[in-house]
């Protein structure tokens, strides 16, 4: 089994390598600093997919490697406000590990989908609040209240990318298993 993989829950190795998980932080990474709607990137659904396919002690690695980049392209903000999104986006894999580890329904990618997004406004915006809101109760609530559009831009976000690379996957799964058919 290669370093970072495990077995997935019908006890098979699941396939890949290091190299395939780094061409998806680059096509992640690419596809954040592209043009696009805010918050609607592929971040948090490649976070979910590492939680689900990925060993948990490299899962949450994987959306800050994507996003890392994409900071340093684009430009670093608030040192506070960035520790908080990445943590935020870090929670995206947990969700990932709780929802879709076991078992990947429909039902259940909508809610790590929904929980992902969940979990990044509300780390996120709670980083946006310390950094540039007045810290008051009043401020917590305006701050939150003004991430309301963003959250379901991330929720949008989320699943439609976390469709492309679970759906992806599992059809290419599919199609590798699939028996021979002699003519």
């Amino acid at each position: 089994m290669v370093q970072g993989f495990r077995k997935n829950s019908e006890g098979e190795n699941v396939k890949g390598n290091i190299a395939g998980l780094c061409v998806l932080v680059v096509i992640v990474a690419a596809a954040r600093v592209m043009p696009h709607p805010l918050n609607v990137t592929p971040v948090g659904a490649l976070g979910l997919f590492a939680g689900a396919y990925v060993a948990r002690r490299w899962a949450w690695l994987l959306p800050l490697a994507a996003l890392l980049p994409g900071d340093l392209a684009v430009g670093l903000y608030s040192p506070v406000v960035m520790l908080f999104v990445y943590l935020g986006f870090a929670c995206s894999a947990f969700c990932g590990r709780i929802f879709l580890h076991e078992q990947r329904t429909v039902p259940r990618f909508g809610g790590g989908v929904l929980a992902a997004a969940l979990a990044f406004y509300l780390v996120s915006n709670f980083g946006m609040w310390i950094a540039a809101w007045p810290i008051s109760w009043e401020g917590l609530v305006g701050c939150y209240a003004s991430g309301l559009p963003y959250l379901w831009r991330t929720l949008a976000g989320n699943a439609l990318y976390g469709a492309v690379l679970f759906g992806g996957y599992e059809t290419m799964k599919a199609w590798r298993n699939r028996p021979l058919q002699v003519a």
